[in-house]
């Protein structure tokens, strides 16, 4: 086991990681920026290293100053959270080569599953469903028109190396695909340094579900249930939920054990989320992510696990801890996305922070970097705290989130809480009755 970890990552999901450390008597090393200087992370690491000035090219993405961080302080291990270094290959390549454990997947499973041409076809030769699509890259409009025909409309053209909603273009027939491959082939360009893209059927009314799997690298694969984020805003969750309301326990078992067996056969190591488009009964691989979500709080309530806890026990060399018998769905959960953003324009808010409080009582956890006084800086994400509740069935989880809300305060800027207290009103929030799309319509009916 570790003597020590550096968490390569911020806020949150930073204090997250050093919780679990501490739990397991391991000592934390802390990494920031200039700006970070008085984060609560590094306020509760065991050491901490400034790693760079405000941008996060410089800082949180910065190889050179994050492997010196472990070499100054004796680190075996670094655990990347999410986003920032938490997929990209090349780092864990390095980390390898300097003779440290990344706590994660491989180099070459990072690699395979982080193209999407290469992923989709992975996950059709373990047996996971995919959506019908291009075989492979698009090269030019005529390929695209062709591509088009064969799985008919509407398509959606997605960059191969995209993420985050970028590079993805929907054409509804054949007059709208010229405009919309060569635009989604331009965003790739900018926002990727790679223009391919790809092309899928196009579903209409599909929710978004994801399967939370992990393996041990030795043979051994578990899945922990699905969860539901079809509340997106611009293709980000916003809203998530385990298990999924529209997801019986048949379907769970079904979708879940080829999810485990695909990543046992592949000798996958640490956590992963295998995503899918589900509509009509029918699930369709979208992707599949790498390394922790932000949203893995859910699964760890109705479960009774701690998912950090076993990236660590796995990196370090361990079989899984539970096997898939010992897995059962306690309850229902919801996560709800707390961003220092003002609506309706939902625009980035930094600022000071003149009073928190975070809600409490029976089933409610608020996994957040604030403090009475902090300044939320600029540089970074608008993430600023996620608020999950854990009842015994949804109507209870649904109360309880009402609840917590009343008793969040978040004084100095605007948030998105008033978001979720409109949307809990909502009969189809309420029933769970929605997809993909719902949220945006309802943004732009009530919000404008």
């Amino acid at each position: 086991m570790f003597d020590k970890i550096l968490i390569a990552n911020r806020g949150e999901i930073a204090l997250r990681v050093i919780r679990a450390c501490r739990e397991m008597g391991i000592q934390s090393v802390a990494v920031h920026s200039t700006a970070d200087a008085d984060a609560m992370h590094v306020r509760m690491a065991d050491e901490a290293v400034c790693i760079g000035p405000n941008s996060s090219t410089d800082s949180y993405l910065n190889f050179p100053a994050i492997i010196a961080a472990c070499e100054v302080t004796g680190a075996q291990a670094i655990h990347p959270g999410y986003g920032f270094l938490s997929e990209n290959a090349a780092f864990v390549q390095i980390v390898e080569d300097h003779g440290l454990t990344f706590i994660g997947p491989s180099a070459e499973h990072i690699r395979q599953m982080g193209d999407k041409i290469t992923a989709k076809e992975t996950a059709q030769r373990l047996g996971i469903p995919i959506v019908p699509g291009s075989d492979g890259g698009v090269p030019d409009v005529a390929a695209a028109k062709k591509a088009a025909a064969d799985m008919g409309y509407p398509v959606i053209i997605k960059a191969t190396a995209g993420g985050g909603g970028r590079g993805m273009k929907v054409a509804l027939n054949e007059s709208e695909l010229e405009t919309s491959f060569r635009t989604a082939r331009s965003e790739a360009k900018s926002n990727f340094g790679n223009d391919e893209v790809y092309m899928e059927k196009y579903l209409q009314k599909p929710r978004h579900i994801e399967v939370q799997v992990f393996g041990d690298g030795q043979g051994g694969g578990v899945h922990l249930g699905e969860r539901d984020c079809s509340l997106q805003r611009r293709h980000q969750k916003v809203f998530e939920e385990a298990p999924g309301p529209s997801i019986s326990a048949e379907e769970r078992a079904r979708i879940g054990g080829i999810c485990a067996n695909a990543i046992a056969e592949m000798g996958y190591k640490g956590a992963g989320t295998v995503e899918f488009l589900y509509e009509d009964g029918e699930f369709f691989f979208i992707e599949m992510n790498t390394r922790l979500q932000v949203e893995h709080p859910v699964t760890e309530a109705i479960f009774g696990q701690d998912l950090v806890r076993e990236q660590i026990l796995v990196a370090s060399g361990q079989k899984l801890s539970f096997t898939q018998d010992e897995l059962k769905v306690n309850g229902h959960a919801i996560e709800v996305r707390i961003n220092a953003e003002k609506l309706p324009n939902f625009s980035p808010c930094p600022g000071r922070i003149t009073q928190y409080h975070a809600p409490g009582g029976l089933g409610v956890r608020m996994d957040s970097a604030l403090y009475d006084g902090y300044s939320i800086p600029p540089y970074y994400d608008s993430l600023i705290g996620k608020l999950i509740v854990h009842g015994r069935d949804r109507p209870e989880a649904l109360a309880r989130l009402q609840r917590a809300l009343g008793e969040l305060i978040v004084d100095g800027i605007e948030t998105t809480v008033p978001l979720f207290n409109m949307l809990l009103q909502e009969k189809d929030v309420q029933t769970g009755d929605y997809n993909i799309h719902w949220l945006e319509k309802w943004l732009e009916a009530n919000l404008g």
